[in-house]
């Protein structure tokens, strides 16, 4: 693949939150990507403490259910609706990848390497958000629509005893996807002169 090609994959991958449950390639594909980028994706000190659980039918439903009623729960009734449409919006999707980094991993580097302890929980999250973002550009690059949700860590506790996930494992991120059902918003850019600066 040319840089190019992989330029143009960065490009498309926009938030879409318009997703029906239609898939576009297999669950084995879908596995497989989130396999590789899990893989060869880059940590610190190549710790590997990313982890990564794949919801497809009805455990991706379970998992919109639960993070609707913990936030009935917290929401006053009368302002609910627009967040009960948004949790739907999310549920008819195809599946979601949930993000998780090993507490027990970082920790084992701070004690490892107390020169650099304060450093790994940061480089902890830049592990996760490469991997977010790998994971991401894949699926789309496949047809899929996906977004990046973040309803941790209210919703921390019920999914870790819903799937059995390990207590070390602290909730990043999660990823609803589908077949986009609708095109993502414009997008404006500053201009780059001003992000980018280059010294000969």
């Amino acid at each position: 693949m040319t840089s190019q090609a992989f330029l143009e994959a960065v490009k498309t991958r926009r938030t879409i939150y318009g997703i029906s449950k239609e898939s576009v390639i297999s669950d084995e594909k879908i596995v497989e990507i989130v396999q590789d980028a899990v893989l060869h994706t880059p940590s610190a000190f190549n710790s590997q403490s990313a982890r990564v659980v794949v919801l497809l039918g009805e455990n991706h439903d379970k998992l919109w259910d639960i993070t609707t009623n913990t936030l009935r729960a917290i929401v006053p009734a009368d302002q609910f609706e627009p967040t009960e449409q948004k949790m739907g919006a999310f549920k008819s999707g195809y599946g979601t990848v949930l993000f998780f980094e090993d507490k027990n991993v970082v920790n084992g580097l701070m004690e490892s390497f107390p020169s650099y302890a304060q450093n790994f929980p940061i480089w902890s999250q830049h592990s996760s958000g490469m991997h977010q973002f790998v994971v991401w550009t894949a699926l789309e690059n496949e047809g899929f629509g996906a977004s990046l949700q973040h309803y941790n860590p209210l919703i921390d506790e019920e999914v870790k005893k819903t799937w059995s996930l390990s207590d070390s494992w602290q909730l990043v991120a999660q990823m609803p996807f589908g077949k986009p059902t609708a095109a993502p918003g414009e997008k404006a850019f500053q201009p780059i002169e001003e992000r980018v600066k280059v010294f000969k």
